[in-house]
C-alpha cells in the first residue's frame, strides 16, 4: 500500500520506549477495545483517502553531546611534556616534568533549522517540499531544501498512524489497553500495539498510542526502537560505550482540519545507559510544527480551501 511506504521509516539511525504506563482501568469501567480500534481504523481510512495541500513552519532544534564519541575515539594520553622554564631552572627541576594531562571536554553542538514545510497528498501519493529559511539563525533561502539535520532524517509523519491501525495492518498487531490520561483537557486510552509472533516482518514502526475514546483520533504515538532505519549505529555505539541503547521518539498530532490530524511536535532522544543506571544522553532533537495554512484538505465528499 502506497501510503505505507512512508510511515516513520524514514527516520534514521535510532529510537526508543520510556513512557509511563498511565492510570489503569478499574476492570469494570475498562473501555472495549474492539470498539477502539474499529473507530480508530476508520480514522485511518479517512486518512488514507484525504486529499492534502498545506504549508507550515518546521523548526528543528538539535543538540548533540560528542564526549563518549571524543573519549572512544582517541587514545588517553597518560603523560604530558612541557619545556622547562626560568622557574624550574631556579627551582633546580629536570628539564621535563610528567603528569596527568587533562582534556577539557567538547562542547555541546547546537544546531537550530527553520524550514518552509509544504505536504501534498494527491492519487495516493504523497509529497514533501521544504525551502531552508533559516539555519543557526542565520538567514537563508534555500528553495528545495534537503534536511540538514545530523542524526537523524524523518519523513511522512502525517500518515504515521496508518501502519499500525489501518484495517489492512491490524491482523498483524496485538493490541491491548494499559491505561488513561488527557491531553489537551481530553480523556485519551492508551493503547500498547506490539506485531504478533509469527506475523509478516514490515518496516511499519510501532509502539504506544493514545487514542481519544470518543473518536478513535490518534493524538500521539510514542514510536518502539526496534524497526528503525540503521539502528544497528546505535548499537555499535552502544557497543563502543560499553551501555545499552535506549531510544524515544514521540510524535504529537494536535492540529486539527476537517477531522484530519496533523503533526505538531516530533521528539528524539538518543541516550545510553550504564550497567549501574547512569544515563547519557548523546542528541536530542525537537520538531515543532506551527504557522499552518491550508490550501485543500479533502475527505471524501467535503472540501475546505
Amino acid at each position: 500500500m502506497n501510503t505505507l511506504k512512508g510511515t516513520l521509516t524514514a527516520i534514521f539511525v535510532m529510537l526508543l520506549f520510556g513512557i509511563p504506563a498511565g492510570t489503569e482501568f478499574p476492570q469494570n469501567q475498562a473501555p472495549d477495545l474492539a470498539a477502539l480500534l474499529e473507530k480508530a481504523a476508520a480514522y485511518c481510512r479517512k486518512l488514507e483517502g484525504a486529499a492534502l495541500d498545506y504549508i507550515c513552519k518546521e523548526e528543528i532544534v538539535e543538540v548533540i553531546d560528542p564526549r563518549l564519541d571524543m573519549s572512544q575515539s582517541t587514545k588517553p594520553l597518560t603523560t604530558w611534556t612541557t619545556v622547562r622554564t626560568q622557574a624550574d631552572a631556579s627551582a633546580g627541576l629536570d628539564e621535563t616534568r610528567t603528569g596527568i594531562a587533562i582534556i577539557p571536554p567538547p562542547p555541546k553542538v547546537k544546531r537550530t533549522l527553520i524550514y518552509d514545510y509544504q505536504c501534498i497528498r494527491a492519487g495516493g501519493e504523497i509529497r514533501e517540499v521544504r525551502n531552508l529559511l533559516e539555519e543557526n539563525r542565520k538567514k537563508i533561502n534555500e528553495p528545495n531544501a534537503k534536511l540538514k539535520t545530523l542524526n537523524f532524517l524523518f519523513g511522512y509523519v502525517l500518515m504515521a498512524p496508518v501502519g499500525i491501525f489501518a484495517e489492512g495492518s491490524q491482523p498483524d498487531y496485538d493490541y491491548r489497553i494499559v491505561g488513561k490520561d488527557k491531553i489537551q483537557k481530553r480523556p485519551v486510552v492508551i493503547v500498547d500495539v506490539t506485531p504478533k509472533p509469527g506475523a509478516p516482518e514490515a518496516r511499519n514502526l510501532y509502539g504506544k498510542a493514545w487514542i481519544d475514546s470518543a473518536t478513535g483520533d490518534i493524538l500521539k504515538v510514542q514510536w518502539s526502537e526496534k524497526r528503525v532505519n540503521h539502528y544497528e549505529i546505535a548499537l555499535k555505539r552502544a557497543e563502543q560505550y560499553n551501555r545499552k541503547p535506549r531510544l524515544t521518539i514521540r510524535s504529537e498530532f494536535q492540529v486539527e482540519k476537517n477531522g484530519i490530524r496533523f503533526p505538531s511536535k516530533l521528539f528524539i532522544e538518543e541516550a545510553y545507559v550504564s550497567e549501574g543506571g547512569l544515563v547519557f544522553v548523546r542528541s536530542e532533537t525537537n520538531v515543532t510544527y506551527k504557522d499552518f495554512k491550508f490550501f485543500t484538505v479533502e475527505t471524501k465528499h467535503e472540501i475546505i480551501r
